[in-house]
């Protein structure tokens, strides 16, 4: 712990990773660090740099899939106060929400609120920064469209913004290379609450009635291919139902790997390759994936 000395209080060695994922899967961290202020940030990415730690950034753990070995790396989680804070501009009808704030929490705040720009991420579980980061989003939008500017701290602690035009958005991926996310500041727009909350009553029945939402999952694993859907390829593919250990494709959306009782990491990333390697057989696609791997 000598790496991390006077920092002991928010670190913690083999940590277990899996509880901080929706698949409940994996293994150990060697480093899980909590860090209270932006300043301890800066430190302890500092210190992973100059003893050469790997760094990962862990959100709400929606969209990842931890290897049962777990990881020989520092796993940071920005879930404290300082990291979790909303500020609305009345004037402005913006919003900046750091990096740990709740994405799911956020639309219902704003609906409350009555202003629009993020109704579209209804269902979408994540954090701002995990959100920004890929670029969430689903048939109804992305919040790409609603960010503005981002604070963004780099792998040696500088901190800097982005703002558009120079920050750009694509499906499921933006132009940030910075490791840490800090906040994001989203432009909304006053709008009818009626409306709004129509809008998002509208999503949430299409979620429920096309997702697999009462298991554990880690939402969409594929991409999309350009103009394709993914599940109507591993659906026409003939894999929904297909199983491999304690991991199944979904019979409700075949774009979801269900976790069984007594899945392993390792089921689901076998169960993801036998599907790539059935739709590039059949359809001679390449599918690229949604989801993260550790």
């Amino acid at each position: 712990m000598s790496i991390f000395s006077g920092l002991e209080k928010i670190v913690e060695t083999n940590h277990p990773l899996a509880k901080h994922t929706w698949y409940g899967l994996g293994g150990p961290a060697d480093y899980f660090i909590r860090p209270q202020t932006v300043e301890q940030l800066k430190e302890v990415v500092q210190r992973c740099g100059e003893n050469d730690i790997p760094v990962y950034v862990l959100g709400f753990g929606s969209n990842l899939l931890v290897d049962d070995k777990g990881l020989r790396a520092a796993v940071i989680k920005l879930e404290a106060e300082e990291f979790t804070r909303t500020q609305f501009d009345h004037d402005t009808s913006s919003l900046t929400a750091w990096a740990g704030a709740d994405m799911s929490k956020l639309v219902l705040t704003c609906v409350r609120k009555g202003l629009s720009g993020i109704e579209m991420l209804t269902g979408i579980p994540g954090s701002i920064g995990g959100a920004v980061r890929m670029n969430a989003g689903g048939n109804f939008g992305d919040i790409g469209a609603a960010v503005e500017t981002v604070t963004l701290m780099d792998s040696n602690g500088n901190i800097f913004e982005k703002s558009k035009p120079e920050l750009m958005f694509d499906y499921r991926r933006t132009n940030i290379t910075a490791k840490f996310i800090l906040n994001a500041r989203l432009k909304l727009a006053e709008a009818d609450q009626t409306q709004i909350l129509r809008t998002v009553k509208e999503i949430w029945i299409y979620k429920k009635n096309s997702q697999p939402l009462n298991t554990k999952n880690s939402g969409c694993i594929f991409k999309n291919p350009r103009g394709i859907s993914a599940g109507a390829l591993i659906d026409r593919a003939g894999l929904k139902g297909l199983k491999i250990g304690g991991a199944s494709v979904s019979e409700k959306h075949a774009n979801f790997i269900i976790a069984e009782k007594g899945c392993k990491s390792s089921d689901v990333i076998r169960l993801i390759d036998a599907i790539k390697q059935r739709v590039k057989e059949r359809f001679g696609v390449e599918l690229e994936l949604e989801i993260e791997i550790w």
